[in-house]
């Protein structure tokens, strides 16, 4: 997705998750954060906005500087401190918008990935504000669905940069898992992935049409909330070696 979109993306988004917390119980669960409330949920997200705003603001090419702000009413779930936390996520999420508007995304800037610009800062705040949008669309009791462009973007960037590295003592992933988006518009060339383990354990990813000992195949959405464990793995299709898929999902990291 192009600069303009990814923007467009986190001001919808970003907009969208307030509202739909807004509706809420400040002290409602939230499905996909297990121990979260709503006002932990919108907390969070201004948090992380802070914080990466943060680093493209200054061209931070290490996190250590930044500051984490104190948490008002002590993180209390009352409504008194859901607004107070509103507030300030709503502000977060306009600078956070603002920053990356302005900014250069070839500019260097520290991220936890081998990418290190701020092309990766607006992707991934794109794609974290849609995910946690939907927890909150949840945490007010609808259903919400991200639109098959962006999910089998945001599947791209978790095969991407979430999987992680097999540690030596782990099994291997035993096994090729292909990947597979049904939506009309993001299947040809936009919506296949091919994931297996290398000799030293590290996940290779490709994006191919290939025939793999297990396959995961649904609406870009459904894909996304599945590695994201937002949905269980039945919301997808499963062929071939079902315990290889779970493996597979088991394995993602999601942190």
């Amino acid at each position: 997705m192009n600069r303009h979109a990814l923007l467009d993306v986190l001001h919808h988004e970003s907009t969208a998750l307030l509202a739909a917390a807004r509706t809420a119980d400040p002290a409602a669960p939230v499905p996909g954060c297990p121990g979260w409330t709503t006002t932990d949920l919108v907390w969070h997200i201004g948090v992380v906005h802070d914080f990466w705003g943060h680093i493209v603001r200054e061209r931070s090419t290490a996190p250590g500087a930044y500051g984490y702000p104190p948490r008002p009413n002590n993180g209390a779930s009352t409504p008194a401190a859901f607004e107070a936390v509103h507030t300030f996520a709503s502000e977060r999420a306009a600078e956070m918008h603002r920053v990356l508007s302005d900014a250069d995304l070839s500019t260097p800037v520290w991220t936890w990935t081998p990418q290190q610009d701020i092309a990766f800062v607006l992707r991934r705040m794109a794609h974290d504000t849609a995910v946690h949008r939907v927890d909150a669309e949840h945490a007010s009791g609808r259903d919400h669905r991200i639109d098959a462009a962006l999910a089998a973007d945001g599947i791209d960037e978790f095969l991407a940069f979430f999987l992680p590295r097999v540690s030596d003592d782990a099994p291997a992933l035993g096994g090729s898992v292909h990947v597979h988006c049904t939506d009309k518009g993001v299947a040809d060339g936009h919506g296949e992935w091919t994931v297996h383990t290398g000799d030293d354990g590290a996940y290779i990813v490709t994006r191919d049409h290939t025939k793999a000992d297990a396959a995961l195949r649904g609406e870009a959405h459904d894909l996304l909330m599945a590695l994201w464990r937002r949905a269980p793995l039945d919301a997808v299709t499963v062929f071939g070696d079902r315990q290889l898929a779970e493996a597979f999902i088991a394995s993602a990291s999601n942190e």
